[in-house]
């Protein structure tokens, strides 16, 4: 076993922020009025929080000032796992809790929004809230009703708020695809859940490029009956199409928005799993389990409020896009940035985060990474004096991101909180991350999020303290889904978290629970590397591979043979004019030996022209190595999940080479 008592803290924050956090004045309140742990800081909170689950989602609806418009006659009526039943006879609106703030504040900016050319524009809370007015007539107008569908095929724009915000006012079930989805892709997803009404822009503009996306558009229209309606977003500045209708005229009356009260556990919006086996999982969330867990995600962990602005690099066909919206519901000014995460240069998510004034700002950890491959200073070249906090996902950030993050700050002399986070689509949320209160330790995630009872289990179901096991949450959450859609006796839901430990969800990562209660994650669990019965992170690998400024990206895979040996290749796609040669092979085995262990080291190394990745940006594990074991391309992954579909023709013909 494992102990991380006694290294030293990476950042650790100062009483003055301790004291000023709002988690720090929720244990107060919640420790006055809920019996909360008065004493004891965020560890206490933790452990109230999962020991008495009830009160404590009473409690932070409660300090959250959620309105239900009729009351709940329990919080839990139900804890079994699939099928946990909140808040019972309560009524609500996400919408309406999101566009609060323009009651105190209408003219402070509720939205700011730029792209690869334009310079930060606002919108005021008073403007979203008429246009979310205008636009919820409009649906009702066009027939929409609580629980139909309404489909966004939109870049990351402001128009894409209004539109899900007046889905959720009128009761609608939102869903969303980015336009560098192909129609095929869009469709795998759009057509599994049949909305009424598309909202859809022309096109986009990226890379320095505009994107004319009217072909897809139009092929959407054709496979998707369902439409009643095609609202038409000019982004390029193309003409209406015929039967659809413009952007402009739907929201251009002066309507206060009538907000629609719904259960709590009615469906809010669809998101899909990466799908890189058969269609994707299209996971149904509710408006009050979102509500509920976005409050205690960005006002408890992230620690934002009015006078913030929460920039997170995102598309519209990534969980983080309704993460980022939720900024809304803390009266927080939400960054949206409609563009390519390195264009002009590898610099360019830290000038949007300085032009905007970004306090927190959200990336993922491969663009750390690249940002510190390329000599990229984000602190020296930019004005960032206004953030306290970089937020990475998408992957485990590695030890040399958290250190290249601190000193590049520090060096400036800034006090930045580094919050690496983990969590997933399926619950649209982070199971650990953020503690605005609590030191950060290099390659861990801070600890537990409040509610979730996250635990590391060996294969018997038995909690493990640093030592790695499978990501288990042993209590239910209120963001967990509430069904997969067309999935009628929910067979697909519970296959897909509650096989292995029945009534436990069980994500698919590896973790480590350290004895001081941080987390860290190794990487999927169902592509683990397991040699000799040692199970092993593909993320400890990427991290010391890709170290070597030869070295763009990797993919590693550990393949069961059938005469019970074991093939581990590593997969590399090399940095511009270098040369895989016998001299490279030596130093990465050697770079992995030395930082890792004997064990980690490849069968072999095979130079690849690319990473395949979902669209999403996950590297495609498990898909690999089906094709390596053989199986045909059509039932190792959904082509139209992939971003370069033909990038695995190389491994299937790897796999019919190595049969020989």
């Amino acid at each position: 076993m494992t102990s991380a008592a006694n290294t030293a803290p990476l950042w650790q924050p100062d009483a003055d922020r301790i004291a000023a956090a709002r988690i720090t004045r929720f244990q107060a309140w919640a420790a006055e009025h809920h019996g909360a742990p008065a004493d004891g800081g965020y560890p206490a909170l933790h452990r109230w929080s999962v020991e008495q689950l009830e009160t404590f989602w009473r409690a932070l609806a409660d300090w959250s000032g959620v309105r239900f418009s009729t009351p709940y006659e329990s919080v839990l009526a139900d804890p079994a796992m699939p099928g946990a039943r909140w808040f019972p006879g309560a009524t609500l609106n996400y919408a309406e809790h999101a566009l609060r703030a323009a009651d105190t504040r209408p003219d402070h900016p509720a939205l700011l929004h730029l792209d690869e050319t334009s310079q930060p524009a606002a919108i005021s809370w008073a403007e979203l809230r008429h246009q979310v007015g205008a636009l919820a007539a409009e649906l009702r107008a066009l027939g929409v009703r609580p629980g139909d569908r309404v489909s966004g095929y939109l870049p990351n724009i402001p128009q894409a708020v209004t539109a899900l915000l007046a889905t959720a006012a009128v009761g609608g079930v939102w869903t969303s695809c980015a336009p560098d989805f192909g129609a095929r892709s869009v469709l795998d997803r759009f057509q599994q859940v049949e909305p009424v009404v598309l909202f859809a822009a022309d096109g986009y503009r990226y890379g320095g490029k505009a994107h004319d996306r009217t072909a897809a558009v139009a092929e959407l229209r054709r496979e998707l009956p369902s439409l009643r309606a095609v609202i038409h977003v000019p982004l390029l500045g193309t003409e209406v199409p015929e039967g659809a209708l413009d952007w402009s005229t739907v929201t251009s009356g002066a309507v206060e928005p009538v907000f629609e009260q719904v259960p709590f556990d009615h469906p809010l919006w669809v998101l899909y799993s990466s799908g890189t086996t058969g269609l994707p999982k299209a996971i149904v969330q509710s408006q009050g389990g979102i509500l509920l867990e976005h409050l205690k995600q960005l006002a408890l962990h992230c620690d934002l409020g009015p006078d913030d602005r929460f920039f997170w690099y995102t598309s519209t066909g990534w969980m983080m896009w309704n993460f980022l919206v939720s900024g809304l519901l803390t009266g927080t000014t939400v960054v949206l940035y409609d563009g390519s995460p390195g264009f002009p240069d590898t610099g360019a998510q830290w000038s949007v985060a300085e032009r905007t004034g970004a306090t927190f700002f959200g990336t993922s950890a491969a663009y750390v990474m690249a940002c510190r491959k390329a000599g990229v200073h984000p602190a020296r070249d930019h004005d960032l004096s206004r953030a306290a906090c970089v937020a990475t996902t998408g992957s485990p950030l590695p030890p040399d991101g958290f250190r290249w993050l601190h000193d590049e700050f520090a060096d400036s002399g800034a006090d930045l909180w580094i919050a690496s986070v983990s969590g997933g689509t399926d619950v649209c949320s982070c199971f650990a991350g953020a503690v605005p209160t609590l030191p950060v330790h290099i390659g861990e995630l801070q600890a537990a999020c409040l509610g979730t009872d996250l635990q590391s289990w060996d294969p018997h179901g038995r909690p493990l303290i640093g030592e790695v096991g499978e990501l288990v949450v042993a209590n239910p959450m209120p963001s967990m889904p509430i069904r997969f859609w067309n999935d009628p006796d929910g067979s697909r839901y519970r296959d897909s978290y509650f096989e292995m430990f029945p009534g436990v969800w069980r994500h698919g990562d590896w973790i480590t629970i350290t004895d001081r209660g941080s987390v860290i994650i190794h990487g999927r669990s169902d592509s683990t590397l397991n040699r000799q019965g040692v199970r092993m992170g593909s993320a400890d690998v990427y991290e010391a591979v890709e170290r070597l400024p030869e070295i763009r990206e990797s993919l590693v895979i550990g393949l069961e043979e059938p005469e019970g040996g074991y093939w581990m290749p590593l997969f590399v796609h090399l940095a511009e004019g270098a040369v895989l040669d016998d001299g490279l092979r030596d130093r990465i085995k050697r770079t992995i030996r030395e930082q890792l262990s004997p064990r980690h080291v490849p069968d072999d190394i095979i130079e690849i022209p690319a990473v395949p990745h979902t669209l999403t940006g996950k590297r495609l594990e498990v898909p690999v190595k089906r094709l390596l074991q053989g199986a045909p391309l059509t039932k190792a992954v959904n082509p139209g999940s992939v971003d370069d579909v033909g990038l695995l023709a190389f491994y299937e013909e790897l796999a019919r080479t190595r049969k020989r």
